[in-house]
């Protein structure tokens, strides 16, 4: 009677152990994405701030597949605002995804032990 119990027990232990190894994993990956998107958040800033010091009139360029289209440095300033915005929103988005999980895995680790 009691190896069907030890059984159940290892099976579940082993489902709890692979699900925390997998939470683990989605953990980190989401920190890798939300150091890209702060990279590319603070490069938009740092190109915004660099763009804002030009004189108005000066010529400036998007770059769009293998050509360069010339656009106002007002509509390039508001595409770099726009980028940083969106940026943040996915970083919002992945940091609470990411707290979700790590609960999940906190209550996992509790049943394990």
């Amino acid at each position: 009677m009691a190896a069907p119990v030890d059984l159940e027990l290892k099976k579940a232990f082993t489902e709890l152990q692979a699900k925390v190894i997998d939470t683990q994993q989605k953990v980190k990956l989401a920190d890798i994405q939300i150091e890209q998107l702060n990279r590319t958040k603070k490069h938009a800033h740092l190109t915004d701030t660099e763009i804002m010091t030009l004189v108005d009139e000066t010529h400036m360029y998007e770059g769009v597949g293998r050509m360069f289209i010339l656009q106002s440095k007002e509509v390039i300033h508001n595409q770099l605002l726009e980028k940083q915005k969106i940026a943040e929103e996915k970083i919002k988005e992945l940091e609470q995804w990411t707290n979700s999980f790590y609960h999940e895995t906190a209550s996992s680790d509790w049943y394990l032990q």
